[in-house]
């Protein structure tokens, strides 16, 4: 007790102590006049002292309320005594140091700034000047400096930017005095205006007589003259000073001689400084041509290799490699323009926009780099003085609407009634009477097995693995009759199937001949599959059907094995002439593709001697892929290349595969790696092959059949490759096609590559990508087909590629041809790959391909299966595309229960649901989530029963025929976003926007508004699924323009569909929805539905192109099942809405209403992202993962910012890096 209470009072004496001190510090500066200056020398040493030697002191002077800082402020700016002045330098040091950057900012907002500038400006009127004052002056004003966002301003403006560069100049050998001065210059050189100033008066040239080679001698002083240097390089008035003066190779040379002799890596830190003042100066054009001229690529590139061992250099790799990135010299595509190989007469040319101005473009500026806007991504400043920079940056987004006005919905038909009458035709269901029906009159019974509705449809989940192991009955899929895969000649290389598309009879012909070669002789199938496959004719007038049964298919065989496709015996009862793609035996791919198969070989078992029963079980998949059917929509399917080729993929179908693919771990500094060798192109020409292997633009083209090397082909829908050149012998660059009517929109790709061996690592660069950030950089995978694969019972796409990036490259166009566009840089994804057999035929795409023809197959294929005494289906043409493909109208309901007045009107007031998807042809996710909603609506799941009875479903599953055909990214034929196009949509150019707007206008018009609204898309930069929605009140919260939004009224409704699918639906993320509705989303889908046909919940559904990173599947790609299984959820959510809002429901508790309530209040609290596509959606991968180290650049402090975005990969469990990327389930 007695030592708290010593304790306690000397803690009392301190105190009082400090704050006597104060205040006789205080009386002293009222009675200035009176007082000598030996009493306050006194007192201010005594403050002194308290504060060198107690931490309490020091806390006391700096704690809030404290009149301690203004006590000796006051006292500095009075006092004329030279001892007092350094007294209270050396207490406003010692507080600074000790408190850090906070106490720093105290100092300054009390006008310390002012003060000791002023002080500086008279100290420097001595002469000669003090040397302590000055050394204690410059250096408390390095100290807070940075704290004082005007602090350059209020330098200039006093006077003072000359006199700490003249002490410089007057005193280079004193390294004690221009240390501090040398720190002051370079807080002052962050104004660029100072920097310019103080250029004017040769601070360049100075900086270069402190800087030199190699030295153990004052580094400390080398490594603050770099670091001001840096800085006062950033202006482009000083950087072009140091280019005239030759200042570039003089900095290379430095560089060398400090990174030959730092051998023990002692001085990382000047090397850095050095590679920043480079960095600086390479800014503007004339640096990064000196900087070329003085072999500088070359001298950093081996530099940065030697440093590579070493982790702690990563940051001199790192900056080294921005530096030469940045110095790369900016080419044009090699390609004679970057408008689409491919051109569409359009009907109509718009008046403005994009495509108006490609047309008007003069072909001389097509794509040429202009230099002139060379730095448009580079940290120059504009050299204009920012006076208001002091005023803090708060989150502000200006493409957020602001007019409540326009927020609010005002429906509006925007057509006659007279005109929209045309579309009573889509609408049959509320007319028809239903007397010829039959008509179950009252339960809806059972799903009938019959064997003419080809079985009952069963809705997959992803939680429903399938099986494909041997031995292992699965439930098999009746089947349709198939084709014949029938072969030619064995020289050709069978990359894709020719469609007969004219002269039928011949066809006939030449397949019976084929059929009987294919009797009279055959080859066992080698190893090179390939080469015996030649270029597959599919037929559609197959003699020859075999049906699967449920359980296991059993098959003999001569002399091989299903499950091994490597036999190279010959068939011992066939001659060996000629050549045939199946030795006169059935080859079964599941139920998707299969040879006919010689009766005498099934019938005559025991004739093989060596022969071995093979089962192959069929997977238990959905019935809607039907080989046949497929071709048949194919010849029917108009594209502008007219296509008659059919990518295996989309031939044989694909079926999810039975293994989990997690989210791929990326390794540390691959990107780095990967400019690397990029960079080597430019060192070692001589090592690049760049040979032509592919390209659209010049047909005559041949590649020489003989060599080891890749062949590639994309002549298919949905394919999009234009050119592709080997760079070296396992590396390629590929380059896309524009949308058609455009001069961008590189994203999506599907090609097909065939004559590769196993083991090679090939690497696959797609040099013309646009977008600026790609899920590519977080652990997302492209997709491979492998048609051997299929061919051995494993038809499915498949997450490959390892060192995966996505990254800025040297190509570039010019900002005329961009549309004025920034970002006029490319973006290359680059991959690698191992494929798993020799001379196989593969396919690579950006997504899960789905076809227009596919959409079309499965259509015709739910339509022959329903039960039509359960469900109402019906599909007709909303209308012809541009190119003469019809858009499909789908509408699903329950059938009344019977023709009764009650039930007939039962029927006709359901509420309607609107669905479409695939307006961007490029998210082919957006069908695939359909595709799952269809199936589960068609589905005899008494659930989907319900659903049916409750509502009207129309759908609009493809809202972009012609582009998801021609292999467009975002654009229809038109060379506009379709989606962009709904406030005022051309018939002529935007047919299926105008129709599909105008069933909505028309619906209500006769008072139907739909309950729901929903557009599938895809999301190239976000995980998981989520939905944007439209909100007046959300909107206007996040603007911070208003509190009168607080008295908005508004339904929450809008709120109730996402939160049902978050509880749900294992992909589908809450926290990543968002109702804010922007200026640039005003003419979408979403927004126009919402406002001005008045249906508040309208939507657009994002799933992501990647995975997920929360809920069951976190950590995983996503998969077709994994968007299949999110249609059928979005189908239940639906269900569970219908109870919600249904009338009779209403005596429900209110605590879902009020759960929403919550909800809502608490998104005013936190910034949401919006729908508006930021680069940061997910941090810039290059700085953040590989650059981290770069901690000193203003950059970084900008990237720390926005490190919470950033999402790090999810490794699967107990998978280490070196492991299998997949898993397979138990």
């Amino acid at each position: 007790m007695n030592k708290v209470k010593t304790t306690s009072e000397k803690s009392l004496t301190n105190n009082s102590r400090i704050v006597g001190l104060l205040a006789q510090l205080e009386k002293i500066n009222s009675e200035s006049l009176l007082v000598e200056a030996d009493t306050a020398r006194y007192v201010t040493s005594k403050i002194l002292h308290l504060a060198q030697s107690q931490e309490k002191t020091r806390k006391e002077m700096t704690a809030k309320g404290s009149p301690a800082i203004e006590v000796i402020l006051s006292t500095l700016e009075n006092t004329r005594d030279l001892q007092t002045t350094l007294n209270i330098l050396n207490i406003l040091i010692e507080l600074v140091s000790v408190g850090g950057g906070r106490k720093a900012s105290v100092l300054v907002s009390k006008g310390g700034t002012q003060i000791l500038l002023q002080l500086l400006l008279s100290a420097s009127k001595d002469s000669p000047p003090n040397e302590e004052l000055m050394v204690q002056l410059h250096f408390l004003l390095a100290k807070i400096g940075p704290k004082d966002k005007k602090f350059g301003v209020k330098a200039r403006i006093s006077g003072t930017l000359n006199i700490s560069l003249n002490l410089v100049k007057q005193n280079l050998q004193n390294h004690r005095l221009i240390l501090p001065c040398l720190q002051v210059l370079r807080v002052y050189s962050a104004n660029s205006v100072n920097a310019v100033s103080l250029g004017k008066n040769g601070v360049v040239e100075l900086m270069f007589k402190i800087i030199g080679p190699f030295s153990k001698k004052n580094t400390g002083l080398m490594k603050v003259a770099l670091d001001t240097l840096a800085a006062l390089l950033k202006s482009k008035t000083n950087a072009r000073r140091a280019v005239d003066r030759g200042y570039v190779h003089v900095l290379l040379t430095i560089y060398v001689d400090w990174h030959r002799h730092d051998s023990r890596h002692r001085h990382m830190l000047i090397r850095k400084g050095i590679l920043q003042c480079i960095k600086s100066v390479t800014n503007i054009k004339l640096g990064r041509k000196a900087f070329i001229d003085a072999n500088g690529m070359k001298i950093l590139y081996n530099t940065s290799q030697d440093c590579l061992a070493v982790r702690t250099l990563d940051p001199l790799v790192n900056t080294s490699s921005l530096i030469m990135r940045k110095c790369f010299p900016k080419n044009r595509l090699p390609l004679p323009t970057i408008k689409s190989t491919f051109h569409f007469q359009l009907p109509v040319i718009p008046i403005s926009g994009p495509v108006a101005q490609m047309y008007s473009l003069p072909p001389e500026v097509d794509d040429v780099v202009d230099e002139s806007d060379d730095n448009d991504d580079i940290e120059t400043e504009s050299e204009i003085e920012n006076e208001n920079e002091d005023k803090d940056q708060l989150f502000k987004n200006d493409d957020i609407e602001t007019d409540i006005n326009k927020l609010k919905p005002r429906q509006e038909l925007g057509r006659p009634i007279e005109e929209l009458k045309m579309y009573e035709q889509f609408f049959p269901e509320l007319a028809d009477n239903f007397k010829d029906y039959d008509l179950v009159s009252k339960e809806p019974k059972p799903f009938a097995s019959d064997a003419n509705l080809g079985g009952p449809i069963v809705v997959p989940t992803a939680g429903e693995e399938q099986s494909v192991e041997a031995n292992h009955s699965v439930k098999g899929i009746t089947m349709k009759e198939s084709n014949h895969l029938q072969a030619g000649e064995c020289n050709k290389r069978p990359a894709f199937l020719d469609l007969p598309k004219k002269d039928s009879n011949k066809d006939n012909i030449q397949q019976q001949s084929d059929q009987k070669k294919l009797l009279s002789s055959c080859q066992c199938l080698s190893y090179e599959i390939v080469k015996g496959l030649d270029r597959i004719t599919l037929q559609n007038t197959s003699k020859n059907e075999q049906y699967y049964k449920t359980g296991c298919v059993t098959k003999k065989e001569s002399k091989t094995s299903l499950t091994s496709l490597t036999c190279n015996k010959p068939c011992q009862h066939v001659s060996s002439c000629g050549s045939v793609l199946f030795e006169g035996r059935s080859v079964q791919l599941g139920k998707l593709c299969f040879t006919g198969v010689d009766p005498e070989e099934e019938d005559d078992s025991s004739s093989h001697s060596s022969g071995e029963q093979v089962m192959l079980e069929v997977p238990d998949i959905l019935p809607l892929h039907d080989p046949d059917l497929y071709i048949e929509i194919v010849k029917n399917t108009k594209s502008v290349p007219e296509y008659s080729e059919v990518a295996y993929p989309d031939y044989f179908g694909h079926i999810p595969p039975p293994f989990k693919e997690p989210i791929l771990e990326r390794p540390y500094g691959v990107q780095r790696t990967k400019i690397s060798q990029d960079i080597e192109r430019l060192i070692h020409q001589n090592d690049i092959i760049d040979r032509i292997m592919y390209d659209l633009d010049n047909p005559s083209y041949s590649v020489p059949e003989e060599g080891e090397f890749l062949k590639f082909n994309s002549k298919f829908e949905s394919g999009n490759l234009r050119k592709v050149i080997q760079i070296r012998k396992n590396e390629y660059d590929l380059i896309l096609n524009s949308d058609i009517n455009s001069n961008h929109y590189h994203q999506w790709f599907y090609f097909e590559v065939s004559g590769m061996r196993p083991g090679i690592g090939y690497r696959f660069n797609i040099i013309n990508c646009e977008k600026s950030n790609s899920q590519f950089n977080y652990g997302m995978q492209p997709l491979m087909y492998s048609v051997q694969e299929a061919l051995n019972s494993r038809p499915w796409w498949t997450r490959v590629g390892t060192d995966i990036c996505y990254y800025k490259n040297h190509f570039a166009r010019s900002s005329i041809a961009a549309g004025g566009q920034k970002g006029k840089s490319y973006y290359t994804i680059t991959f690698t790959v191992n494929f798993p057999h020799k001379d196989d035929v593969c396919y690579f795409a950006y997504h899960y391909p789905y076809t227009y023809s596919t959409l079309r197959m499965h259509l015709q294929k739910l339509e022959s299966m329903h039960n039509p005494q359960q469900i109402y289906f019906r599909q007709d043409m909303l209308c012809e595309t541009l190119s003469g493909n019809s858009c499909p109208l789908v509408t699903i309901t329950a059938m009344p229960e019977s023709n009764y007045y009650e039930h007939i009107c039962q029927f006709r007031n359901r509420p309607y649901i609107f669905l479409s998807a695939r307006v961007h042809p490029g998210e082919t996710n957006a069908s695939w989530v359909m595709k799952g909603t269809l199936e589960y609506l068609m589905s005899n799941n008494p659930t989907a029963q319900s659903l049916r009875e409750s509502y009207i479903f129309k759908i609009v599953p493809m809202l972009n025929p012609d582009g998801v055909i021609n292999g467009n990214h975002r654009c229809s034929l038109s060379g506009e976003d379709l989606n962009r196009q709904w406030q005022n949509p051309n018939p002529d150019l935007h047919p299926t926007i105008y129709h599909a707007k105008g069933l909505l206008q028309y619906l209500a018009a006769i008072k139907h508004l739909p309950l729901v609204y929903c557009d599938y898309h895809g999301h190239s930069r976000k995980k998981n699924v989520f939905m944007y929605g439209c909100s007046i009140k959300e909107t206007v919260w996040h603007t911070n323009v208003s509190a009168a939004s607080c008295d908005l009224i508004e339904d929450l409704g809008y709120r109730t569909l996402p939160k049902i699918l978050s509880q749900i639906a294992p992909t589908f993320s809450m926290s990543s929805c968002s109702f804010v509705v922007e200026k640039s989303k005003e003419s979408t889908a979403r927004v126009v539905v919402w406002r001005e046909i008045g249906v508040q919940r309208s939507y657009t559904m994002e799933s992501t192109l990647c995975g997920c990173d929360q809920g069951k599947y976190k950590g995983l790609q996503i998969g077709t099942r994994e968007l299949e299984e999110m249609g059928a959820k979005f189908c239940v959510g639906l269900l569970r809405l219908k109870r919600l809002t249904s009338p009779l429901e209403f005596s429900l508790p209110s605590s879902l209403l009020d759960i929403e309530n919550e909800l809502i209040e608490s998104s005013c609290k936190v910034t949401s992202p919006t729908t508006y596509v930021l680069d940061e959606d997910e941090p810039r991968f290059l700085e953040e993962v590989d650059y981290s180290a770069e901690s000193n650049d203003e950059q970084d402090i900008e990237l720390a910012d926005n490190a919470g975005d950033y999402e790090p990969s999810v490794p699967e469990e107990g998978l280490s890096d070196s492991e299998m990327t997949r898993t397979h389930l138990p």
